[in-house]
């Protein structure tokens, strides 16, 4: 009997090498909206968009906008935080505690667009994701210059690339950032950073894999072939692919 459970066993083993079959189990991932500022309109379509995304990544997904999510103990069971238009201050001295706990325990941080909107007065969350959100212009095309093309989330991306979104400036940028994209601010009307525009970084944080993109704002964005790589090269990077 015991010959007959080994060879079966072997059998499945071969199957599932042969056909290429995933053994390993689904990453989970807690997508986060929450907001306590202004509300991105995009919100709801992105979230459908993402939940369509990480499930062709045999990912799982949970969505919600409640904090008190960072204080049960089934958190555990996810491996990355995806904080998407998140904006103000959206915990409690308790959430704050548990959300760090939570990502210093191995897991991944990744923000799209707005979540450089979020714990203004917070200096961990503002090393946690890079810099702050300061000020914006006009919805408009631009030109991004992508410095890193051997990254995860900007592997697929040319050299130049031109693309049509809401372009935040940033105040409180860290030093150390590893920049993946700037913005050619002679490209786009209104800018307000000078030579020196991040758009896309990645770093690690307090021991936390940490993956950030300034796009995202319009709903047309969120279906662009090269912005949706782009978030799930980030969410692998975060991940520990």
């Amino acid at each position: 009997m015991k010959r007959i459970c080994v060879l079966t066993l072997l059998f499945c083993l071969g199957f599932c090498f042969a056909f290429g079959v995933n053994l390993e189990k689904p990453k989970k991932v807690l997508v986060f909206t929450k907001t306590a500022g202004f509300r991105h309109d995009n919100i709801e379509e992105g979230v459908k968009v993402l939940s369509g995304l990480l499930k062709d990544q045999n990912m799982q997904m949970f969505h919600t906008e409640d904090a008190n999510v960072f204080l049960a103990d089934s958190l555990n069971n996810f491996d990355a935080v995806l904080f998407f238009s998140t904006t103000g201050d959206i915990f409690n001295a308790d959430q704050k505690e548990a959300f760090q706990k939570f990502l210093k325990s191995g897991k991944g941080f990744m923000g799209i667009h707005a979540a450089t909107d979020t714990e203004h007065n917070w200096p961990w969350y503002n090393g946690l994701v890079g810099a702050y959100f300061a000020s914006h212009p006009a919805v408009q095309e631009a030109k991004i210059d992508v410095k890193n093309r051997k990254h995860l989330a900007t592997k697929h991306l040319p050299k130049v690339w031109m693309h049509k979104d809401e372009w935040y400036d940033f105040s409180n940028v860290k030093p150390d950032l590893k920049i993946l994209m700037t913005l050619d601010e002679s490209s786009y009307k209104d800018g307000k950073m000078g030579d020196f525009h991040p758009i896309a970084w990645y770093q690690v944080y307090d021991g936390i894999k940490v993956f950030y993109t300034g796009l995202g704002h319009t709903k047309e964005s969120l279906h662009e072939p090269n912005f949706q790589k782009q978030i799930i090269g980030g969410l692998k990077y975060v991940l520990g692919y």
